[in-house]
């Protein structure tokens, strides 16, 4: 399911405001061409004067994207140097011929690989024979060839390795075609399917399966399709516009499964993979129950939470899946989260979340015995790899952390030791002894404690004097981890200290933080991260005029709603494609994402709801007052927080603050919700980023692993 984790809907409600002649910065705000939008909700009327910049395929609404554009890249013209300079440092820890490592399905070896120059990655696979030649599956440069955009969705292989069934989006807004390729002659066949979602091929090696999305880009349908015929049959259509659809197989090969979910509930429904037989239910959709399915034997394993928030691990027979039957494998546990499950042929993997940490506990299921894989720093991230082999004894799990860089390993399931088969290699003599990482707390207003995770250069004197960027999200049940960014490595080297906030709506700890962080207890995430941000202070390692805070998407929302509430505490806000008009967007039903979201901010046609999203929406509670310096980026293409957003936020901010601090509103006029597709295009994108942040901190390169702090 899209969340606006980088997420968002036409507006029937606006806010008041009244465009004023002139900007603090001195660029003029945009003037409509027409009267403001009036709508009226709950008895209140409500006034935008930007709506109009909704309309997309209007010549003054491009124009004005295009002078925002401008204004941004004549403020930025003095970093052209720094900008080229920090590309140039980050390419250079970059491998840029490289390969990932192979994962066995069938009789194959799969791998992916990147060349110098090409911005995307070639899809490749060899037999398992010594010395085999490589075949190309699929080359994302040529696929992308004559379009701004390319991005690969689904890819998946038919069970006798002759077929590949993969989709494309050329545009970034998620409209994603379907296409199969005959690998054995390299040419795709006729068959095509508009706009889809998941895709999951039959036994038969001729039937394929795969979900396609409404005009709101709700994956709703399950079509059916064979090789060479053009009508595909209906298998399912959901109606409920809070739940999405999805088509996927288990790893055995036995079954495919038709999950429907939304926000708070989920049912699965099953089908043999030979196509013998009918689509049979699990377990029916009920309110607060959300659960999801592998197949090992004659029984399903289920992570179920209804009733026990962080899920408990049962398994029922195939024969006669109904709840009346489930069998308790793993209890609840209140203070361990149970994220994942993965069934191998003699084990179960279980991705369990403890202390805000990945954990991952193996059980043999033969006699049932039990172990965590153990990782050796206090502040880390971890996770299933590529795992698409049933009858084998090896797990494949990724490890990095701030400091060590994305590695691969292989795990003995039965002799409990683990094989390192690849860590990314960080080119320009990265030393990892040269910088520390560790956790911290704050404490919010009503005594829970914050995580907040660092990582900084060793040597750094905690005085107050450095600068901090303090980066959050808090949403959707989505938990921030200490990965691994070699790019990072420019602002730590720059003595930048870096900080992630883990504040509650996420999903470090479990469901629960993320039900304290939605809803009507959202203002939690705002109020939390601003304890992050006053302990950081207090503890001196920041101040308030070195601090800058960072955020995307949902995580934009989070930086709309701080700055409001405390424009004092920060210096700089860098938002990406930020979800700022939070009323109007989640009072259009005909949006991406609007109806299933209800159950994660609230329907404003309910007054009570509506009320509290008027509390913190950050567009509505723009006002009359000094603001930090911003940059504010988005994408034309954006399907999941749309452009308009952020462009009427800027509009209006110009039109209302009192200071004369930088306000930059940089738009990718060929994107989506993640940026430039390409690699290369998106490391320019990041140095953008960068040079803002490090010019407006008045921080300046002043040598090899130094650097000069100017009085800002």
């Amino acid at each position: 399911m899209s969340v606006r984790t980088w997420t968002l809907a036409p507006i029937l409600l606006m806010t008041t405001l009244s465009a004023a002649s002139h900007s603090a910065d001195g660029l003029q705000p945009p003037r409509a061409s027409r009267r403001p939008h009036e709508a009226t909700l709950h008895g209140e009327r409500r006034v935008d004067d930007y709506f109009w910049l909704r309309e997309k395929t209007q010549p003054e609404v491009i124009a004005y994207l295009e002078a925002e554009n401008a204004y941004a890249d004549s403020m930025m013209a003095p970093t052209r140097g720094l900008q080229e300079s920090l590309y140039q440092e980050m390419l250079g820890r970059i491998k840029q011929t490289d390969l990932s490592v192979p994962y066995r399905y069938g009789d194959w070896l799969y791998y992916s690989r990147t060349e110098e120059g090409k911005q995307y990655p070639i899809h490749c696979r060899k037999s398992g024979i010594p010395d085999a030649p490589e075949e190309i599956l699929l080359d994302l440069n040529r696929l992308a060839e004559g379009h701004p955009f390319m991005a690969l969705g689904a890819y998946a292989v038919s069970d006798d390795g002759h077929l590949l069934a993969y989709s494309t989006d050329t545009t970034g807004f998620r409209v994603y075609d379907l296409h199969v390729r005959d690998l054995r002659t390299g040419k795709d066949l006729t068959d095509h399917a508009r706009d889809i979602e998941s895709v999951a091929w039959a036994a038969d090696n001729r039937t394929l399966f795969y979900t396609v999305k409404d005009a709101a880009k709700r994956s709703h349908r399950l079509f059916r399709h064979r090789l060479g015929e053009t009508q595909d049959a209906r298998v399912y259509e959901e109606t409920d516009e809070r739940f999405e659809v999805g088509v996927s197989r288990s790893r055995s090969k036995a079954y495919l499964f038709l999950s429907v979910s939304s926000h708070t509930q989920s049912e699965v429904r099953f089908l043999p993979a030979d196509l013998r037989g009918d689509w049979k239910m699990i377990a029916p959709r009920e309110t607060e129950h959300e659960y999801l399915v592998d197949h090992h034997g004659d029984r399903f394993y289920i992570l179920s939470n209804q009733n026990t928030r962080n899920f408990r691990l049962v398994s029922v027979p195939v024969a006669s899946p109904g709840k009346s039957g489930w069998r308790e494998e793993v209890a609840h546990r209140p203070d361990v989260m149970l994220e994942d499950l993965d069934c191998f042929a003699h084990h179960l993997v279980l991705t369990e979340r403890e202390d805000g940490l990945v954990r991952l506990r193996v059980t043999d299921l033969r006699t049932r015995d039990t172990h965590r894989i153990e990782f050796p720093e206090p502040v880390y991230s971890a996770g299933p790899g590529v795992n698409r082999e049933f009858d084998t004894g090896l797990f494949r799990y990724g490890y990095q952390s701030f400091t060590t860089p994305q590695s691969v390993y292989d795990y003995d399931m039965a002799a409990r030791t683990s094989t390192m088969l690849k860590r990314t290699e960080v080119l320009g003599g990265y030393d990892a002894s040269r910088y520390e990482s560790l956790r911290l707390h704050a404490v919010a207003s009503d005594g829970t404690r914050i995580p907040i995770s660092i990582v900084h250069r060793r040597g750094m004197t905690r005085d107050g004097s450095a600068s901090m960027l303090l980066y959050g999200y808090g949403s959707y049940g989505s938990p921030l981890s200490a990965s691994f960014n070699s790019n990072r490595f420019s602002l730590l080297d720059r003595g930048v200290v870096f900080a992630i906030a883990h504040v509650r709506g996420g999903g470090e700890m479990g469901k629960a933080w993320h039900d304290q962080g939605r809803m009507a207890r959202k203002r939690n995430t705002f109020t939390d991260f601003i304890a992050c941000a006053e302990h950081l202070v207090a503890e001196k390692w920041t101040r308030t005029d070195r601090l800058a805070i960072q955020g995307g998407s949902a995580g934009g929302l989070l930086m709309g709603a701080v700055t409001n509430l405390r424009p004092d505490l920060f210096k700089i806000v860098v938002t990406h494609v930020p979800f700022v008009d939070v009323i109007s967007t989640m009072s259009d039903a005909s949006l991406p994402l609007t109806v299933g979201e209800f159950e994660e901010w609230g329907n404003p046609a309910k007054k009570e709801e509506y009320d509290y999203l008027k509390t913190y929406c950050p567009y509505t509670n723009l006002a009359a007052k000094g603001y930090p310096t911003m940059l504010v980026k988005t994408s034309l293409h954006d399907s999941q927080v749309m452009y308009w957003e952020p462009a009427k936020y800027v509009a209006r901010m110009r039109t209302l603050r009192t200071d004369r601090n930088p306000l930059l509103f940089k738009i990718n006029m060929a994107a989506g919700h993640g940026g430039s597709s390409g690699r290369y295009d998106f490391l320019r994108e990041v140095a953008f980023d960068y040079a803002f942040l490090l010019t407006q901190l008045g921080i300046e390169r002043s040598g090899a692993g130094a650097a000069r702090t100017a009085t800002p």
